[in-house]
């Protein structure tokens, strides 16, 4: 397979009308082959136009059938074989078993997804049946489901350019639920985008779907990402990358004739947690495994544990020396881009610079070279200034990570207290300590999407119970997710039918039950036909 550098709109590939540029391989700053095209707005209302004509088309394929497409996709996506892992390498820096860890984690995504509509449950099916007798006033027959909301506009991500780009879940779910996509590609990862692409494209035919299904559009952030919320077709925004990026979009769309919802997961910097108690019994293997939980894609994880509150005492200065040793072993790690080095590099500097912040660790030097690497860095405050200083918890996209020091219990409450919204919270802990402190894991609750216990929040499973989102900023809307099964919540929206005519209604709410799916059926759950 080769690399053309166009768009795909509507089945077709197309060079973009709006100038080009290259991929750029992070670990020598060298560009890449080929040179790419960038797409204008007429193209995008293209895209959008094949996306809207084959909506209701798609929205009423079964189950069965957009899990094949689903199943088809995966299977594509592997059939690329090694030249999807050296493209993924050569444009992220990232080694070939990270390659090929999220190549898997994509895959199965999309087959959990297939998987999970067949099951039904996420049809919500409802059946009130009619009372004509009731008293004082009949009830009429209702019945309810939920139904695709329409083209979706997705935006690959720059640190995951498999699980959170092209077919990552955004897409995936939204396939799940009937709605044809249109991807924004990154520019960090334009040729892995393509391949992918490619990927969906010939699964789209394989299934004998309508090409609007799917397009894939690169070009300029601002200006294209800005066509595409804005053009009246697209029905939701599926969004992974920065706070202010997806704020950005958020307004774009609620400023819009047509508000519609972006579901963007955005900045967070997971505070970790250490109670006395487990920093007296395990400070060292605690440091042992931040360390490594830090520095996982050069800190590149919307995951990343950029925050640690902890009580001073000896405990934690066994942890704060531990993780000195161990992170000046840390080799300079390579970034996704130049922005995303130079941001790194402003965003510490800018730490640096705050009242009591010291920065107590560092990893190994970044060397001359071509490169986006990186140093990794350990800073230290007093819970005092943490709490007087918002600017501490903006989030450094990177590995770099801020001890805060508390002096007893109630001002670790208050610094956990004072947080914005985040994806995660770490506790490490007894099970004595968590009995204990109910009162911050009651903050901790109304502050994050996900809590963990004796663990560190990199690492996103893929599966039922998954929550990753959050309060603002963590996310856009904190009662969704954008990984699991539950991430297809965001792209369906319930309908009721109040007297329909029986044989005309979807097949989920038929007396028959012909998809032999769980339904709720005057209250009580069943799958039996009525």
């Amino acid at each position: 397979m080769s690399i053309s550098g166009n768009q795909l709109i509507a089945g077709q590939w197309i060079a973009g009308n709006a100038g080009n540029f290259h991929g750029v391989n992070p670990a020598t700053g060298a560009e890449l082959e080929p040179v790419f095209t960038c797409a204008d707005e007429a193209q995008v209302d293209t895209a959008v136009a094949a996306a809207t004509a084959c909506a209701t088309e798609f929205a009423n394929t079964s189950p069965q059938k957009r899990a094949e497409f689903l199943n088809t996709c995966a299977d594509e996506i592997m059939a690329l074989g090694d030249e999807l892992l050296e493209r993924v390498s050569a444009e992220t820096g990232y080694p070939r078993a990270r390659a090929e860890g999220e190549r898997g984690r994509t895959c199965g995504q999309l087959k959990l997804f297939a998987e999970w509509i067949l099951s039904g449950d996420y049809l919500e099916a409802r059946i009130d049946t009619a009372l004509p007798d009731r008293q004082p006033l009949p009830r009429p027959d209702l019945r309810s489901y939920n139904q695709a909301l329409g083209p979706v506009a997705v935006f690959g991500a720059s640190n995951f350019p498999l699980a959170f780009s092209v077919a990552g879940g955004d897409t995936a779910s939204a396939f799940a639920a009937g709605c044809p996509v249109i991807v924004k590609g990154h520019n960090s990862h334009p040729g892995t985008s393509e391949l992918v692409a490619q990927a969906i494209a010939r699964a789209v035919t394989k299934c004998g779907l309508p090409a609007g299904v799917f397009s894939l559009i690169l070009g300029a952030g601002n200006r294209v990402g800005a066509a595409l919320v804005t053009a009246p077709g697209i029905k939701a925004v599926g969004f992974t990358g920065s706070t202010a990026g997806g704020t950005a979009l958020f307004k774009l769309a609620n400023e819009r004739p047509e508000p519609i919802p972006v579901f963007a997961e955005m900045g967070s910097i997971n505070p970790v947690v250490l109670l006395p108690e487990a920093l007296k019994n395990s400070a060292e293997s605690i440091a042992e495994g931040f360390v490594v939980s830090l520095n996982q894609g050069t800190g590149q994880f919307c995951v990343n544990p950029g925050l640690v509150l902890a009580v001073e005492g000896e405990g934690l200065d066994r942890f704060i020396g531990a993780t000195t040793e161990a992170l000046s072993k840390v080799c300079a790690g390579v970034m996704l881009n130049k922005n995303t080095q130079l941001g790194y590099q402003s965003g510490v500097a800018h730490m640096r610079d705050q009242p009591g912040v010291e920065q107590v660790a560092a990893g190994e030097a970044v060397a001359d070279g071509e490169g986006f690497t990186c140093q990794a860095g350990l800073l230290t405050v007093s819970a005092e200034d943490f709490l007087g200083n918002r600017a501490l918890q903006e989030e450094v996209f990177g590995p770099m990570s801020l001890v805060v020091k508390c002096r007893d219990h109630a001002e670790l409450l208050a610094a956990a207290s004072a947080l914005q919204g985040q994806l995660t919270g770490t506790l490490q802990c007894t099970e004595a300590e968590l009995a204990d402190y109910t009162d911050l894991v009651e903050v901790l609750r109304q502050k994050v999407g996900r809590i963990l216990v004796n663990g560190f929040p990199t690492g996103v499973e893929v599966c039922h119970s998954m929550m990753h989102g959050g309060p603002y900023p963590a996310a856009t809307d904190a009662r969704f997710t954008s990984v699991g099964t539950r991430a297809i919540a965001r792209f369906v929206r319930p309908i009721c039918f109040q007297n329909y005519p029986e044989g005309l209604l979807p097949d989920a709410l038929k007396d028959s039950n012909p998809l032999g799916i769980p339904r709720l059926v005057n209250g009580e759950s069943t799958r039996d036909a009525m």
